[in-house]
């Protein structure tokens, strides 16, 4: 839709809350859309600073009304690890002046996240309100005495004090997700008998004096938005009443918003992955915003203005903090703003290159915007010399990549595809229970290649001899990968099913059913054999599946899960003698086999093949012999990569560039795939 006339008055329209302006303290904001604090790790690359005054001006030029930092330390026993962002010093506040001079720049506002890791502090001494350890950190904590609690508390304001100095407009005082703070607020972490545990009203005594404290040093006119947890989801955790009598006790206290946190790290519910339903958590803050006037914030799992504006208009929030949404889009927002929210490329919740990068000690980026916190590497491509002519074969996620980001540098491109549709693979991943997010990729690929006027040619399968006749000046190969074939006997028999015939529907499989091979792919068939199909779960059986309480009436917010019959059985099966899983997502790996382990999907390792017959899958387990006496066995057993044309070309002694599976084929793999044909793009 064109951004003139009446197609931007009525895309405005669509989303005028969300664009509205709010008062917030003495602050007016231009839009009700927060950026959430993120960490990213840029600290830990060249040029820190001024990769994050880029990366945070970014998002401003595009449209957020007001972003958050990552978190920073207010003192050395709160950082999460060493070397991490800390905040204590003149020297430190002067240095970070280039952040929030770019984001004023670009005329929008930035708070500073104050972050005590407690517990979770991956160091040598990490503290505590008590000494409980977490079970995601092996390190016991130290508990705060009395005399450290309110040096503490001067720690977090002096921390404000030097943000202010710096010239952020305020600060997000970190109070949820079960950093320190946090840990103070309930009994599953706080078994003090002091002034500062026993009695909820001492339980909460720390929050409240580190946001009153502030407010008294900072005055009026800085902003302060305190992140409360809205619903733990641990056991030992805060029931709604205690929620709400924090939330009252903060505003009291000097709070000028709301933001809520969902869920602690350690819980064992998934808030953020892809399998959770967008919007899931909208009730948690909607219980906030009976009892408090200061503007509340929702946040976890909306990812598209359509999501934002619905709980707006709804009454259940003030604000919509996004976070991961905008690595995927720094443009989210002016998009939206202009008719152009079919163009917004929207996060598809695969914590890829954002979370499990940052948990293995990797700076954060994105999986469908290789761009994002690499703005300084991307704006040192030189502009293109000349228009070219390009031909890219292959319509899967490099080969997308590639052809939208050349058209985007003016070259002309003809992109090929064997198949009636773009997609791939992502054809494929699309089908698994919780992974539609995949369609909004293909969405905004499609729009893509319309907008640039890329010359698409579906059901199309060039040979190397026009290929060579058509005078292009550049070639990309990005053929993919064909499904492994393994040696087992019986291989051909109408009981196997290779993973493509399956997720695509061409094949239905019976009731009793084995995969061989447990990567990525043979846990997300797991899935969709065992949920039914590629049905995405409603709130509701969402909830309902892993034990969430609407109500927040229970400690933690938690309830007895109630689990449906599985559609089918299903046993998975690997060759190497290790647990099955080791190669999934760090972030959303988990997840998904515990979601396994509720449809009592059974797991081997150490397994031969011997033959598939009629009585199903003859094997070794660890040595022993076993029938598994199946309907179907499912083939994803690897790939290996497509690359017939190319060769044809290279005998013609044709140049090309080869990217995607064609050139490597491991696990499929977006990520490589987006960011080896964005960049290969950027070279012509």
């Amino acid at each position: 839709m064109d951004a003139q006339g009446s197609g931007f008055r009525s895309e405005h329209q669509a989303y005028r809350t969300l664009l509205s302006p709010l008062a917030v303290g003495r602050h007016t904001l231009p839009n009700r859309v927060i950026m959430g604090s993120m960490h990213t790790r840029l600290e830990h690359m060249d040029r820190p600073l001024e990769r994050q005054a880029a990366f945070y001006a970014a998002r401003a030029r595009g449209g957020v009304g007001l972003m958050v930092t990552g978190g920073f330390a207010p003192n050395h026993d709160g950082l999460m690890e060493e070397g991490g962002p800390i905040l204590v010093d003149l020297a430190a506040a002067e240095a970070l002046r280039p952040i929030p001079q770019a984001v004023h720049a670009e005329g929008s506002k930035i708070l500073l996240q104050i972050l005590h890791a407690g517990r979770y502090g991956k160091h040598r001494s990490p503290v505590g309100a008590s000494a409980i350890p977490s079970p995601i950190n092996p390190r016991l904590p130290r508990p705060l005495t009395a005399a450290e609690v309110e040096s503490t508390i001067e720690d977090y304001v002096h921390c404000a004090e030097l943000a202010a100095h710096a010239g952020f407009d305020g600060v997000e005082i970190m109070g949820s997700e079960g950093y320190l703070i946090n840990q103070f607020t309930v009994e599953r972490t706080n078994n003090r008998d002091d002034g500062w545990g026993g009695s909820v009203e001492k339980r909460h005594r720390f929050a409240v004096e580190i946001v009153r404290r502030t407010r008294e040093r900072l005055g009026s006119d800085f902003l302060l938005m305190y992140r409360i947890s809205a619903v733990d989801l641990v056991e030992g955790g805060a029931d709604g009443n205690e929620i709400l009598q924090l939330a009252r006790a903060v505003e009291a206290a000097g709070a000028d918003i709301l933001n809520t946190g969902i869920g602690w790290h350690e819980a064992r519910i998934p808030t953020i992955a892809y399998m959770v339903p967008r919007s899931t958590w909208r009730y948690a803050p909607a219980r906030l915003k009976d009892v408090v006037s200061i503007p509340v914030v929702a946040s976890n799992r909306i990812n598209t203005p359509e999501v934002a504006e619905e709980i707006l208009a709804s009454g259940q929030a003030d604000l919509i903090s996004m976070a991961r949404p905008f690595l995927a889009d720094p443009l989210f927002i002016r998009k939206a703003a202009e008719g152009r929210a079919d163009q917004i490329n929207t996060c598809i919740a695969c914590n890829q290159a954002c979370l499990d990068y940052i948990f293995r000690e990797r700076p954060a980026t994105c999986l469908v915007n290789p761009r994002a916190g690499r703005e300084l590497d991307f704006d040192a491509f030189s502009p293109p010399a000349a228009r070219l002519r390009l031909a890219v074969v292959g319509a899967g996620a490099a080969g997308l990549a590639c052809a939208v980001a050349a058209a985007e540098r003016r070259h002309a491109v003809t992109l090929f595809e064997a198949a009636p549709e773009i997609g791939g693979q992502m054809n494929y991943a699309r089908q698994i229970p919780g992974k539609q997010e995949f369609n909004e990729m293909l969405r905004y690929f499609s729009r893509q290649l319309a907008l640039h006027k890329v010359d698409v040619r579906c059901g199309q399968h060039p040979t190397a001899a026009q290929l060579a006749s058509e005078g292009y000046d550049q070639i990309v190969m990005a053929t993919g990968v064909r499904p492994r074939r393994p040696d087992i006997p019986g291989i051909g028999h109408p009981k196997v099913v290779f993973y493509p015939d399956l997720l695509s529907g061409r094949v239905q499989a019976g009731k009793r059913v084995a995969i061989i091979g447990a990567g990525g792919i043979g846990f997300d068939v797991a899935e969709y054999l065992t949920q039914g199909g590629p049905a995405h779960p409603d709130m509701a059986s969402f909830r309902q599946k892993w034990g969430v309480d609407e109500s927040i009436s229970s400690k933690g917010g938690l309830k007895p899960a109630e689990l449906e019959q599985p559609a089918r059985q299903v046993t998975l099966l690997q060759r190497k003698p290790e647990k099955p899983g080791r190669t999934l997502g760090l972030t959303t790996g988990w997840a998904l086999k515990s979601s396994l382990a509720q449809s009592h999907v059974e797991m081997l390792s150490g397994c031969e093949y011997l033959q598939i017959d009629d009585a199903g899958l003859h094997l070794t387990v660890n040595g022993k012999p076993r029938l598994l006496e199946v309907d179907n066995i499912i083939i994803c057993a690897g790939q290996e990569s497509e690359r017939g044309l190319a060769d044809e070309l290279s005998a013609l002694g044709i140049k090309l560039s080869i990217i995607g599976g064609a050139e490597l084929a491991a696990e499929l793999d977006a990520l490589r795939a987006i960011d080896q044909g964005t960049r290969l793009a950027m070279t012509f």
